[in-house]
């Protein structure tokens, strides 16, 4: 069995207000991008969980990994042994542990079915993992597990991710937050919200991480219909008009910056 872990990204991302909880009320647009993680998969007498890839290293205990614990958290007659193949980069608003959750759900689903009770399951595991289970674009709300469904008029359009490969916690950009309630997410399509929308995490992702700043004004050169950064940062995202000029921005981003870490892909 063999599954991808759809990089997510934040098309929009509204800061409403901090919780008496810790967390922080908002509201989102999720979208998927159609490459990501490989997760391969086989029955085992008990489960395992092996990790490889480009950023494997940055994963230093593997069973305390948010697919291991996804594992445990669908009770099934046999084991799983999952290979992971670590494509996005770690702590990168592209919800990659919360991804490879979703796809060992995913797995479990076409084998055994999920349980009634899988969102909730999904969501304490952490607050993207239900979005990335379904991996479809939608919009988010409360903490981000709160989903309804959007008419999707972006799919497959274009994208490129560029992160600078600098890890950036969320908890950090979170409490960096001004405060200031900016208002709701825009009403209408994906398209409409995305473009009337905005990334609220943005300035003081930036302030942490001024790379940031650097991969977001490049991306704005390169001709690209929209250019923002996703989740809490440190990945951003540009959306292009046709396959061409997203690929040559991502020539041109090689050139500019060849560290910089960069995917191709569509919106699903």
């Amino acid at each position: 069995m063999r599954e991808t872990a759809y990089a997510k990204i934040n098309l929009a991302l509204h800061v409403r207000r901090r919780r008496e909880d810790g967390y922080h009320e908002l509201e989102t647009l999720f979208a998927f991008v159609d490459a990501g993680d490989v997760l391969t998969a086989r029955t085992a007498q008990q489960d395992s969980l092996s990790v490889t890839g480009e950023f494997a290293q940055a994963l230093d205990d593997p069973f305390g990994n948010i697919a291991a614990k996804a594992l445990g958290k669908l009770p099934r007659a046999d084991g799983l042994a999952i290979a992971l193949e670590k494509n996005l980069p770690v702590a990168a608003g592209l919800g990659g542990g919360s991804a490879d959750a979703g796809a060992v759900f995913r797995i479990v689903q076409a084998r055994h079915g999920l349980p009634d009770d899988w969102r909730e399951r999904a969501a304490a595991l952490g607050a993207d993992v239900p979005a990335c289970v379904e991996s479809v674009a939608c919009i988010g709300r409360g903490t981000g597990t709160e989903l309804a469904p959007i008419e999707n008029d972006l799919a497959g359009i274009p994208v490129l991710l560029v992160n600078p490969r600098v890890p950036l916690a969320t908890g950090p950009v979170f409490a960096a937050w001004d405060g200031e309630d900016r208002g709701p997410l825009p009403e209408g399509a994906a398209s409409a919200i995305t473009h009337a929308g905005r990334n609220d995490l943005e300035a003081p992702a930036i302030d942490l991480c001024p790379k940031i700043g650097d991969v977001l004004a490049f991306l704005r050169g390169t001709g690209a219909s929209l250019v923002r950064m996703s989740g809490s940062g440190a990945t951003c995202f540009a959306l292009f008009d046709g396959e061409a000029e997203r690929d040559a921005a991502a020539a041109a981003a090689a050139e500019h910056a060849p560290g910089w870490w960069q995917m191709r892909g569509r919106l699903r």
